[in-house]
């Protein structure tokens, strides 16, 4: 079994949490934000959305330019970010089903001309930003929508608004 066959599986559960949670998202609240310094709603929402494709891509490098890194496209519905999750998440289990060992224990790297500014193997990428960044965003995203009064779906276990062991 290759070591990114767990955390393919893991994708893929937490992928279907996500869009649980993505499905609340209202139309017409993408502006909102809980505070000056946060982002919106639709921001937050669709950086949850593309996480996982997008940070398997830059996997797939040795190295990324900080120049590189870049703000997803504007949508308007939430049916459009249901559609870029969707998308983000046959990406990422395809391109992560491409990685052997070997290139998952490789060295990635964030790099700002020559200077290094982040250095990993390229699996604790998946692990830490492509998976905990995801779940901290989408944590986030459940705080949003709980401001907003929006109902909240099951994620690990029961909420108060939806108790799957009922």
């Amino acid at each position: 079994m290759s070591m990114l066959e767990p955390l393919i599986a893991e994708l893929e559960q937490e992928g279907a949490t996500t869009r649980r949670v993505l499905e609340r998202v209202p139309d017409g609240k993408f502006d909102w934000k809980p505070h000056e310094k946060s982002m919106t709603l639709g921001r937050l929402a669709l950086h949850v959305a593309d996480t996982p494709g997008e940070i398997a891509k830059i996997a797939m490098l040795d190295e990324m330019p900080v120049s590189e890194f870049k703000s997803p496209p504007e949508v308007a519905t939430t049916a459009e970010i249901l559609a870029v999750h969707d998308k983000s998440i046959v990406e990422a289990k395809s391109l992560l089903s491409t990685m052997d060992d070997e290139s998952a224990m490789g060295t990635w790297k964030v790099v700002d001309g020559d200077k290094e500014l982040m250095v990993m193997p390229r699996i604790a990428l998946v692990r830490a930003i492509m998976l905990n960044h995801w779940y901290h965003h989408r944590g986030q995203l459940t705080v949003y929508l709980r401001l907003l009064d929006i109902p909240l779906p099951s994620v690990y276990g029961p909420t108060a608004d939806e108790n799957p062991f009922e």
